[in-house]
């Protein structure tokens, strides 16, 4: 993806969320959170692999002098949380004027900002047509950089089954899990929320629309093209042919709002021309102030 994604203007409106979203979320967001889990109080607890992002500090030297590895040194009470990012990487998401795919990968990199800077860790993993790149965690505010260089690189292509690719994830017990997609999956979602749901995972479903696929003005015959299949289809767009589009769209929508309260997750849905800070302040603020 070209590096206009996060332009100037793209760190402006970072600035202001994390001015506004930042303070709202502060009493619900922070790593330091006590509990039984392992974290950096005083009490030792046990060891774990170094990660991007961790705290050199708490390296145990005298455990890489033994095997040649970084291991972290946890502690008990403080505890962060895991935030988990599903981003659909298929065709279809790169479609519209003002792109699918562009909003994605800003709503992705929005929210992980915040979620670095209140000290949580975040993974990014990209759903292919053929499997699932599974990301590393990632903490800490120095990370940001590295997740911007990852989420550029990102290709939108081919075709994605939601629920074969998530299903195939070794989920841990416990965190937050984003689903960022348009959601054209003729298999549907509702085996990949249950999977999750089964590992103790909060879900948020983020759709995300062009504006041409919700305001559908097109007329008389057309050349269609599947942008996950390649295959072209011929249409004839009439009055009563919009309408039983827009019947369908809505059917979804609803479907994905009902699936969401069935297993008690979020449900978002997004215009991929609406303004960034916007989005975040407005449709994610409580959504991440009850998950959190």
């Amino acid at each position: 993806m070209e590096n206009i994604i996060f332009d100037d203007d793209f760190y402006s409106k970072l600035n202001t969320i994390k001015m506004s979203l930042s303070m709202r979320m502060s009493q619900g967001m922070s790593g330091n959170r006590k509990s039984t889990a392992k974290g950096s109080s005083v009490e030792f607890s046990d060891f774990r692999e170094y990660m991007l992002g961790d705290d050199i500090r708490r390296i145990d030297w005298n455990a890489y002098g033994r095997t040649d590895k970084l291991y972290i040194k946890q502690f008990m009470e403080e505890k962060e949380g895991h935030f988990r990012f599903f981003l659909d990487t298929s065709a279809s998401m790169d479609f519209g004027q003002a792109k699918k795919s562009v909003m994605a990968l800003q709503i992705t990199a929005a929210l992980s900002y915040v979620i670095l800077n209140n000290l949580d860790r975040v993974f990014i993993n990209e759903m292919k047509g053929d499997g699932l790149i599974k990301g590393k965690g990632m903490a800490g505010g120095a990370a940001f950089s590295h997740l911007l260089n990852n989420l550029k690189n990102i290709s939108f292509e081919g075709n994605i089954h939601i629920s074969k690719r998530i299903s195939s994830c070794s989920v841990p017990r416990g965190g937050v899990s984003f689903i960022v997609s348009d959601f054209l999956d003729p298999e549907g979602i509702e085996g990949a929320v249950k999977y999750l749901v089964s590992r103790k995972q909060t879900v948020v479903l983020v759709q995300v629309l062009a504006r041409e696929e919700i305001e559908v003005d097109y007329e008389g015959t057309l050349n269609m093209l599947d942008m996950e299949t390649g295959d072209k289809v011929k249409i004839t767009m009439s009055t009563a042919a919009v309408n039983n589009y827009n019947a369908q769209l809505e059917a979804m929508r609803t479907g994905l709002a009902e699936l969401s309260r069935k297993y008690g997750a979020h449900y978002v849905s997004i215009e991929s021309d609406k303004n960034l800070a916007a989005v975040l302040l407005s449709d994610f603020s409580e959504i991440l102030r009850g998950v959190a």
